[in-house]
Parts: C-alpha cells; structure tokens; sequence
C-alpha cells in the first residue's frame, strides 16, 4: 500500500503544502554546506590567529620545560599555573567558538532559512517505534545519505593520504629544524592540507545544495487525491469567506436603508441611481451621503423616502455623479459641493413651504456639474470616439 502511494505522489508540490511543511521545521538542509562553511570558518580563524597561537605556544613550552626549586615551598603554585595559562587559551578559544557559531546561523540562514517552531520537538510515539525505525534505518533515503557520506570519506581519506605521501620527506625534516622553525612549518603545513579538504568539501556542497532541494520537494510531493482534498479544502475557506462577507454585505445594507429615514434629501436619475444626503451645519463640515444604490436598491431607497416624507429630487446628472464618486458615510467630494448646495437650498425652500413659512419654490434647479464628474458623459464621450 505504500509503495502504491508512493507511486501515485506524481504531482509537484503545492505552495500550501510547501508553506505547511515549512511551518513544521520540514526545510532542505546540507550537512556538507555546514561542514564546509564551519570548517573554513574555523581555519580562518586560526590563521588569523597563528601569531598569537604559535607566541602562546612557546611561552606554554617554556614555562613547562622550566624548573624552579622556590616553587616547591608554594602549594599553589600549579594552581597559579594553570589560571596564567587559561587567559591565553581563552582569547584563541573563544574568536574560534564565536565565529562556528554565527557561521552556523549563516548557513542555517541560506541553506532554508529561519523557522522558528517547536513542532519537531513534539514528542511523537512514531520515533520509539523499533519497526518503524526499522523502516527508516533501511530506507532509500538513508541508503543515500549513507551512500553519501562514505563516497566524502573516501575522498577525504584519499585527499589526505596523496598529501601526507606526497610531503612525507618534509615531515622527516621538521625534526631537523629548531623549535620556532618547526613550528612555522607546520603550520604552513597544516593549512595548506586544509585548504585541500575544504576545495574537496566545497564541491561536495556544490553538489549537495541543489539535491537536498530536489530531494526535499520530491518528498513533499503529492497524489491525485491530495490534489483533490487540498482544493476541496481551499474551496471551502473561500466559500464560509464569501458567506462571511455577503452577510456582511447585508448588514452593512440593512444599516445603510435604516439611516434612510434621516436623510435631509434622496438625489435620483429616476430609478436606475439614488443618493441619499444628510447634513448638520452645527456637527458636520459637509454633506454627507447616508445611503446609496442602483435599480432595485435605488428604488427601495426611493420608497422608504418618501414613508419618511424625506424630498426625493429628480436630477440625473448630480445622482450619477454622487453615486460613482462618493461614498456611505463619507462627505461629499469638494467638487461638488456647489451642486449638493443647489439642491439642499431648494429643499429648505420646500420644506418651509409645507410649514406655511415660504411661497412654494418653482421646479427643481439645473444643476451644473464641473466636466467630468457625471459617468454618463464619459460614456458618450467614449462611444463617439
């Protein structure tokens, strides 16, 4: 049954499925990436260091080889020792110790990437399982990574053997050489063996960086049927979204025709747009629109109007314009302020009238708008071009 699946995961890797697996610490890591880069760290450091190693050598020979007799009367006298000793040591061990460790984090950085989670900490009942161990321990997966890491000891062994064959007469001599003499060419020595392996470790990596990547996303990939799930699933975020949002789409509305009844005046161009103002002179700076819409949300906006008793103006060119470029429970752009104030001073006029106050206004105003500002306009414009 799993070699079946195993034959069925055909299909590439989803972004989502990429995202989850990254969220559970699953990345493409490189041990050879990490072996060199620690590695070359840790050499460099030590040449940058040899003075300081070689001076600190030599003082630890000489004070070792040397003999005082006062020193026997003082009991801690090793103790004092081995305290002038530890400075020393620290200043070499420590630039070593710090520099492995932010290597470490460089190559964590570019070989996946930060992935802060404690989910492979999890304990999993799966990783005491002998039989399921079993089943990992002789797996394709660690035959090559076995496969692997004995093909790089072999060419390390045999980098190693060519070199110290090929230089076994300079070993020889060093046992000629004064101590300080001695000394520097080992050290020469070991850093040219060293810059050996590390060219050997870099192809390795060269090679490794790209293939854990591979094998990474050939792990990760996926069968027809969890192609299948994982758009049922997505679809199924995206259709409670979509109900989310429709009901807030109706709430948002049933607000919008209960704010209706407050509205100073409704501006129609007759029944495909209404608009609905508002305005205080004591709390407000401009007009605002309290509700809008088109056909039969403009119509509904129209009745409820007039149950209200709120003025319902007809005046297409200023209901097309407030309708495309204002917004619920916004003011007014300032471009139209001068037109919105033609028709409230007509609707003051009228409302005087019905309370007896004022003569009775003639027709509705023809209110002019600056160019531009009605979408009929463009359209026709449009259609003659």
């Amino acid at each position: 049954m799993a070699a079946q699946d195993a034959q069925d995961r055909n299909l590439p890797a989803s972004a989502r499925k990429l995202r989850k697996a990254r969220e559970d610490g699953q990345v493409a890591r490189s041990r050879d990436l990490g072996h060199f880069a620690t590695l070359g760290a840790g050499g460099a450091v030590l040449v940058a260091l040899a003075p300081q190693i070689v001076a600190w050598t030599r003082q630890m020979l000489r004070d070792g080889l040397s003999f005082d007799a006062r020193k026997l009367d003082q009991p801690d006298a090793m103790t004092l020792h081995l305290v002038d000793a530890v400075g020393p040591m620290l200043a070499i061990v420590l630039p070593l110790g710090l520099a492995l460790i932010a290597m470490a984090f460089v190559v964590a950085a570019i070989g996946g990437g930060w992935v802060w989670t404690a989910k492979p900490l999890q304990p999993q009942l799966s990783r005491i399982d002998p039989i399921a161990g079993l089943g990992r321990v002789f797996s394709k997966r660690q035959a090559g990574d076995a496969l692997k890491a004995s093909g790089l000891a072999l060419v390390l062994g045999t980098v190693g053997a060519l070199y110290l064959r090929s230089h076994i007469a300079e070993f020889g001599a060093i046992l000629a050489l004064p101590l300080p003499a001695a000394a520097a060419h080992v050290g020469g020595t070991l850093v040219a063996g060293l810059s050996l392996v590390l060219l050997a470790l870099a192809v390795f990596a060269a090679v490794d960086v790209p293939l854990q990547r591979h094998l990474h996303r050939s792990r990760l990939k996926m069968s027809h049927q969890e192609h299948k799930q994982e758009i049922r699933e997505v679809e199924g975020n995206l259709e409670v979204k979509g109900r989310i949002k429709a009901r807030m789409r109706e709430i948002a509305k049933r607000r919008m025709l209960a704010a209706v009844p407050t509205a100073d005046l409704v501006v129609m161009n007759p029944t495909h747009y209404a608009v609905a103002l508002r305005y205080d002179e004591a709390t407000m700076g401009a007009p605002r629109v309290v509700a809008k819409g088109a056909d039969l949300l403009a119509l509904r906006i129209r009745d409820l109007a007039r149950d209200a008793k709120v003025p319902v103006l007809q005046a297409p060119p200023l209901a097309r314009a407030l309708y495309a470029h204002a917004e619920v429970d916004q003011e007014v752009p300032p471009a139209l302020f001068a037109a919105v104030a033609q028709v409230l001073a007509y609707v003051y006029q009228l409302r005087a009238a019905w309370q007896g106050q004022a003569p009775q206004p003639g027709e509705v105003p023809d209110v002019q708008l600056p160019p531009g500002l009605d979408p009929h306009e463009r359209t026709l414009a449009g259609g003659r071009a």
